[in-house]
């Protein structure tokens, strides 16, 4: 199939690519670069420099037949989204809107979009299904069920398919080892402890110890990048065979505690990796986990890839030669 992939040189933009090559699909990558690599880009891939804010140059993009639309450009900084809403409203609320009324001008049938486990909220039950309550705590988290919102409304009147795929803590590193690209100025867990085994900060912060958890640190699901990536391949054959939209979680069904990562990292570098325990921020849960049934059903998708020392080996093996 074709496939227009916005977002595709960024962290998970560039493994969703790099999957959908690999089984042999036609890629474009439509990106501006604000967070995104020249450095994840592949020569099989056609490149276009472009915004989704520019609606001329996005729908000049999505012409030319394409089968499907990968959406993986908003903004996702949790604590700069309660600092700057606006900035997400245009890019996130408006940037989407773009996307979909390019997508209905181009004929494309398809949208696999990248939404996020944020949608939820402060969980009432775990782990977290698909029927959980959302109620998001992050003005991020609200753009992203809008966005699933939006894309319900465009199925219901205009019958594009889409997959939304509630990713949970995604992380790693292709488990190839052919994208070297690292995410500038990161906030979550594994290239934190990363940038401070690579010498790139001085220590990791840990946001409370007195949780009710094991060792009292927050514990949650992390899922490998790679895994991410499958299923968005696994997602749009979906759509596309059946004719039907749906919503999944995408998680590795299993918790893990900061403490238990930051040891795992200490052991797979050789690197002492100093570790501080400060405050607990605002609106973090103590575990936040999440139950696949749904992808497992649906897509016969499984996280293959997302057990703690895969996730970390990979991780590691693009940081440690940034020394």
């Amino acid at each position: 199939m074709n496939i227009l992939i916005i977002g595709g040189a960024g962290y998970i933009g560039s493994h969703v690519a790099r999957e959908f090559l690999d089984r042999g699909h036609s890629v474009r990558v439509f990106d501006n670069l604000s967070s995104g690599l020249r450095l994840n880009l592949f020569p099989e891939a056609e490149f276009i420099h472009g915004d989704i804010l520019d609606y001329t140059g996005l729908s000049r993009a999505s012409a030319g037949g394409f089968d499907a639309v990968v959406h993986l450009a908003a903004f996702k900084a949790v604590g700069e989204s309660m600092i700057k809403p606006e900035k997400y409203s245009v890019n996130n609320i408006n940037g989407t809107i773009n996307i979909l009324n390019a997508a209905v001008e181009g004929g494309i049938k398809n949208i696999i979009f990248s939404s996020s486990a944020a949608v939820f909220g402060r969980p009432e039950y775990l782990p977290l299904d698909e029927t959980h309550p959302t109620n998001p705590e992050s003005y991020y988290g609200f753009t992203k069920l809008e966005i699933e919102r939006f894309l319900g409304w465009y199925d219901k009147l205009l019958g594009i398919r889409f997959a939304a795929l509630r990713y949970f803590n995604a992380a790693g590193y292709d488990v190839k080892g052919r994208i070297k690209g690292l995410e500038s100025n990161p906030t979550n867990l594994i290239p934190v402890i990363m940038e401070a085994a690579s010498g790139m900060r001085k220590e990791v912060e840990v946001f409370g110890n007195d949780y009710d958890t094991p060792d009292g640190t927050g514990v949650r699901d992390y899922v490998h990048v790679s895994d991410l990536a499958i299923a968005h391949a696994m997602a749009l054959d979906y759509t596309s065979k059946n004719d039907k939209s749906i919503t999944v979680n995408l998680g590795s069904e299993t918790g893990i505690s900061v403490l238990e990562i930051v040891e795992a990292a200490r052991r797979i570098t050789g690197k002492p990796i100093p570790a501080t325990i400060v405050g607990r921020r605002a609106g973090d849960p103590g575990k936040l986990t999440a139950t696949s049934k749904k992808a497992r059903e649906l897509l016969n998708w499984t996280a293959k890839y997302s057990d703690l020392d895969t996730l970390i080996k990979t991780s590691w093996d693009v940081y440690k030669n940034q020394q």
